[in-house]
């Protein structure tokens, strides 16, 4: 879990509530706020939601905030989009709710379908690809940031990090469906004998009404586009979209990076939707724009359907991308957040979520030694060995340039402790120069 640090100018208690009612208005300039400055990923965005609506506004109290975020890291999906959108219900029920999550992802997802669209018709011509070079050597210093982050947070345990590196052999060497290593781990987890399940839960479930008759509400909307569009308006690529993401948007536990690895692995390997390349460039694009990391999917529906049938195939592509990964969130936090105390009090569930953790971090060091290969190398070769495969770079194509940008980008993260936008910066203009 994300550490907030407190402000000690503030009650040690910030309240549970406000004193007046708020309305629906003034709540919402508060979530566009969030929504237009929540750059740096998801520990930056929930610092950012926590200064807002905890210690400013007390809209929340500590406990409630600490126990949403607790729920929405136990979910799949952006744990920052559905902590607004929780933020948002918990105010104004589920007008609150769609309006907070919402406005949290309306400004990234803009910005990132103007990228999109100046990527495909830009991105060939040669100060674009000495920026993109550039940036991708920063993103994979990001990376391998993120995963040490996770790595000291997720591996707590002698058996977890057994699981990351069953997990990283699994998906690296063996093609092991990401869902496949999740589901596997959950399930490790769960009945294990481990500090997180040796205790019982002392909070009662809650009685609680229309959950089911919600639970069917979500899934219509979310289902409903996606068969229309496979069985009546007969587009089979942006079905296969729907699709596809919709899978993703119920087995990515472990955030954006996870659902990278899943996504270089199929669209990239098995779907051939995309080149290594450019979704490296994508990942470099979400890095620079307001709002989740996962955004990425809206540029892989972007150039997939773009790629099948141009500019207003693509715009089609990007919504049905954001609509197969968003409102599964919203079925989470609607269905889910009335069981939030007692959900988060669950020894097992905890323990499940710890096993995946764990399992996640070796998907993302998979994640990290695909990006850098790739980067680093122009020719690679897969090699078969019986059920093992390996990724075999050429190392006489090797690239220079990639690795002085990323040893000085390395050496700024984790010596300097510099921060995402001036990694992005730095590694862009070292791009333009040394390629240029």
């Amino acid at each position: 879990m994300t550490k907030i640090q407190r402000n000690s100018k503030t009650p040690k208690d910030h309240g549970s509530a406000p004193q007046r009612p708020l309305s629906l208005a003034a709540c919402s300039r508060v979530w566009a706020k969030i929504g237009i400055l929540s750059f740096g990923g998801p520990a930056a965005q929930i610092a950012l939601m926590h200064r807002e609506i905890v210690t400013q506004r007390r809209w929340l109290s500590e406990q409630q905030f600490s126990n949403a975020l607790s729920f929405c890291m136990l979910l799949p999906g952006p744990e920052a989009m559905q902590l607004a959108t929780y933020s948002g219900w918990r105010l104004h029920g589920v007008r609150g709710g769609l309006l907070a999550g919402g406005l949290f992802i309306l400004p990234g997802a803009t910005v990132m379908l103007a990228l999109a669209i100046g990527y495909v018709y830009f991105g060939a011509v040669g100060w674009a690809v000495s920026l993109f070079t550039g940036l991708k050597a920063g993103i994979s210093v990001i990376v391998l940031q993120a995963l040490t982050k996770m790595a000291v947070r997720g591996l707590t345990h002698p058996m977890d990090w057994l699981v990351a590196i069953a997990g990283f052999i699994g998906i690296f060497f063996a093609n092991v469906p990401f869902p496949l290593i999740i589901a596997s781990a959950a399930l490790y987890g769960f009945y294990r004998r481990h500090p997180l399940t040796d205790h019982k839960s002392v909070i009662t479930l809650p009685a609680t009404r229309n959950t089911g008759l919600t639970l069917v509400q979500w899934l219509a909307l979310w289902w409903t586009p996606i068969f229309v569009i496979d069985f009546i308006v007969g587009s089979d690529q942006l079905a296969a979209i729907g699709y596809f993401f919709s899978q993703l948007a119920v087995v990515t536990f472990g955030g954006a990076y996870a659902v990278l690895a899943y996504m270089a692995q199929d669209v990239v390997g098995h779907l051939g939707w995309l080149q290594p390349n450019a979704m490296m460039d994508g990942l470099g694009l979400a890095e620079s724009t307001p709002g989740p990391l996962i955004l990425v999917t809206e540029f892989v529906g972007f150039l997939t359907a773009f790629h099948a049938g141009g500019l207003a195939y693509g715009i089609a592509g990007a919504v049905v991308a954001l609509w197969a990964t968003f409102i599964p969130c919203f079925l989470w936090i609607f269905v889910g957040a009335p069981y939030i105390e007692w959900l988060t009090d669950q020894p097992r569930l905890r323990g499940a979520l710890a096993a995946i953790m764990a399992a996640v971090v070796g998907v993302i060091a998979n994640l990290f030694l695909w990006f850098v290969l790739h980067i680093l190398f122009t020719d690679l070769t897969i090699q078969h060995y019986g059920p093992v495969s390996l990724l075999v770079p050429d190392v006489t194509t090797a690239n220079p340039t990639v690795i002085l940008i990323a040893v000085i980008c390395g050496a700024l993260v984790f010596w300097r402790q510099a921060g995402l936008f001036t990694i992005l910066v730095t590694s862009s203009a070292l791009g333009m120069i040394l390629g240029g």
